[in-house]
């Protein structure tokens, strides 16, 4: 037995959460933060330290350019719930105040065809009081000097409530509070599920340590790992662990302004990062990963991401690379988007999983969401039933093209 894991304090809770990073402290903290709750809650995390977490390796992001209203809706109420954060965290004096760094998003078009769906975008964004503006290339020419837009259409730009945020401070201060409201952490691994006699329900949790618990409720909140958790009754969930490259970089000559988050047509991104400079890609080949899997493949840097910078801001044509690094998404195979709520049949497993990329920003109004679930038996915000299983079962996809 491995002498390293810590023991639950009780053998029934009332909700079990697999995975204590973000997803799990964020459920945690708004299920035990609600005046209606008063359960107890334990958070099974295999790795406390988080070394090689999704959370961990994540460039913390937020934007509202979506083409559907609802992730349109969670991404405004992440951006409200940032610039609040020390309100609704009970207005605790020690809570650091935060806000949106925002340089903005700024999603570039060389072809009519992505063009035409940047418009319609727009479109949608402003419906939904988002601030997304539709640009000709020369329009971002006059605003960005910097850019080479000769191969570029068009874009969409939005500066408000669009940029960096400090999203390790807020997954911190989760779990730190969410302790402080008795949730219960341990350092532990769920070596199995079992279902009961009639297989509507998981009647017993399995940890490596022996352990054999019950609860009422079970949350799927272990990222990349998701898929390995739901097989253990038999669920098959599109999600997988990919890797995604960042590099972190010093230009010999700063740009004369804050650079947007700007998604290339080639499916590189760069941003402003401090006084450097960020930037991360896939790779060009793109499977599935093993959960151990952090090899990092250098010549991703001088073969296909310093070109592109340098194509698209000639000024990047003198940088020195200062870090880099590769992280893993929890990638939805089916329709990168959010798998969120409980199994159709196995009535006590809810699902917080498959976020692609989107878990940062998306984090404040799932975990919300995820609480009033449990609490309420329904959705009292944000209605987030478009992202429940019942379409990973019918593989019928929630289209998304606002996808980086």
């Amino acid at each position: 037995m491995n002498r390293l894991l810590e023991y639950p304090t009780h053998q029934n809770y009332d909700i079990i959460i697999i995975g204590g990073a973000l997803y799990g402290s964020s459920i945690a903290w708004f299920l035990s933060n609600n005046p209606d709750f008063s359960g107890t809650i334990l958070v099974i995390e295999k790795d406390p330290s988080y070394e090689f977490s999704s959370t961990i390796r994540t460039n913390s992001c937020i934007r509202q350019q979506f083409s559907q209203k609802i992730n349109i809706e969670i991404s405004q109420f992440g951006a409200h719930y940032i610039n609040n954060f020390r309100n609704f965290m009970n207005n605790n004096p020690q809570v650091p105040e935060l806000n949106i760094q925002a340089f903005g998003y700024m999603y570039l078009a060389s072809t009519k065809k992505f063009a035409k769906i940047l418009k319609q975008n727009q479109k949608i964004q402003q419906a939904s009081n988002s601030k997304t503006r539709f640009m000709t290339a020369s329009e971002i020419k006059r605003q960005y000097p910097f850019y080479n837009v000769d191969d570029i259409i068009a874009g969409n730009h939005n500066l408000v409530d669009e940029g960096y945020f400090d999203g390790n401070t807020i997954f911190n201060w989760w779990k730190k509070s969410a302790k402080k409201n008795n949730v219960e952490y341990i350092k532990n691994e769920v070596s199995s599920l079992k279902l009961s006699n009639r297989g509507n329900s998981i009647e017993s949790v399995h940890l490596k340590s022996g352990d054999q618990l019950s609860c009422n409720t079970i949350v799927n909140a272990s990222g990349p790992y998701a898929s390995k958790i739901s097989s253990m009754i038999g669920i098959k969930l599109p999600v997988e662990p990919r890797k995604r490259y960042s590099f972190v970089f010093q230009a010999e000559k700063n740009l004369q302004k804050l650079l947007p988050l700007t998604i290339d047509p080639s499916g590189i991104h760069m941003r402003s990062d401090g006084q450097y400079y960020l930037a991360g890609c896939p790779p060009d080949h793109d499977p599935r990963v093993d959960y151990n899997d952090f090899s990092f493949d250098h010549s991703i840097w001088e073969d296909k991401v310093w070109p592109i910078l340098a194509h698209r801001i000639p000024q990047f044509e003198s940088i020195r690379l200062k870090n880099s690094w590769v992280g893993h998404y929890a990638y939805n195979v089916l329709d990168q988007n959010a798998i969120v709520g409980y199994h159709t049949k196995i009535k006590n497993f809810i699902f917080a999983n498959g976020f692609s990329g989107h878990g940062f920003q998306q984090s404040p109004a799932i975990g919300r969401g995820i609480s009033e679930l449990i609490i309420y038996n329904q959705f009292k915000t944000l209605d987030l039933s478009p992202f429940n299983f019942s379409r990973i079962e019918a593989k019928e996809p929630f289209i998304e093209t606002a996808i980086i």
